[in-house]
């Protein structure tokens, strides 16, 4: 049995011995290869990094870049490796393929985020800071992944969105601000000019109302109790609603403090007798 076992190693260690006479210069030579080649796609992917950053190309799309040149160039040495050692690389490709099929079927909704991000990135609809308006959230651009886009709002709320969900939808980039729009209405017997020239007045006395775009203020429509006056103007998107607020009650105010009515809803109803 003692015999048998031995004779088992010694087995063992003849064929690694023979593996290794006959193929020690190659296995040498491919591990070497295999160094200068890993060595060679960090150098590249460092120095690709480095220009891309200088030329002003977004960090997120440097890297991606750089990265995808470096696994390029780390699969080539591979594969000059393995044929060194005689190996062929004909059964690793296509299992290769079979594997990144599968791959690609199952995740294909992040390949696909991963795709809008990179649309993204090089058409730029909208950089950080822009105010976007997409699927009926609005936002201040916080952050450009590419995978998602991070949107703060007023109340301090983040808002991640996959970039499929922005590629292709309709999308409104107001910059910095954000637009604001009231209405209210006036008497009939009330000089619309006097009114105009009063919110116009009130509006640019407000700190946050942005100068550029100009305010607009202007008659809307004849409605049945009154004149209705819409004024509409930019305030920075993180104070918008107080904004809003505070515009709203400074032109009610300027209106009561100028006697100018502001019209309700009136009825009047009419008894008749039997005579």
């Amino acid at each position: 049995m003692i015999d048998q076992e031995i004779a088992q190693l010694e087995s063992v260690y003849q064929t690694i011995v023979d593996f290794l006479v006959r193929y020690s210069f190659q296995l040498f030579g491919a591990i070497i290869i295999v160094l200068l080649g890993l060595w060679f796609a960090g150098k590249v992917a460092k120095w690709l990094f480095s220009t891309l950053e200088h030329k002003g190309l977004d960090i997120t799309l440097a890297n991606f870049i750089a990265n995808v040149v470096k696994v390029l160039l780390i699969s080539i040495t591979v594969i000059i490796a393995l044929g060194k050692l005689g190996i062929s690389i004909t059964p690793f490709v296509a299992a290769l393929g079979a594997i990144s099929l599968g791959a690609g079927l199952a995740i294909q909704g992040t390949l696909s985020n991963y795709g809008a991000g990179l649309a993204i990135i090089l058409t730029r609809p909208f950089v950080l800071k822009n105010t976007i308006t997409v699927k009926g959230y609005t936002g201040i651009v916080e952050e450009i992944n590419l995978a998602t886009t991070v949107l703060i709002n007023e109340d301090n709320e983040r808002v991640t969105i996959p970039n499929r969900h922005i590629v292709g939808e309709i999308l409104k980039n107001t910059e910095q601000n954000s637009l604001v729009e009231g209405e209210v209405a006036v008497a009939y017997g009330s000089n619309p000019e006097q009114v105009i020239g009063l919110i116009e007045t009130t509006l640019a006395s407000i700190e946050e109302v942005q100068q550029s775009p100009a305010t607009k203020v202007g008659i809307d429509a004849f409605a049945d109790s009154g004149i209705n006056i819409s004024y509409r103007f930019w305030v920075p998107t993180p104070v918008f609603h107080q904004t809003k607020f505070a515009a709203n009650l400074a032109v009610f105010n300027a209106l009561q403090q100028a006697e100018i009515q502001i019209p309700f809803p009136q009825r009047e109803v009419r008894m008749l007798s039997d005579e």
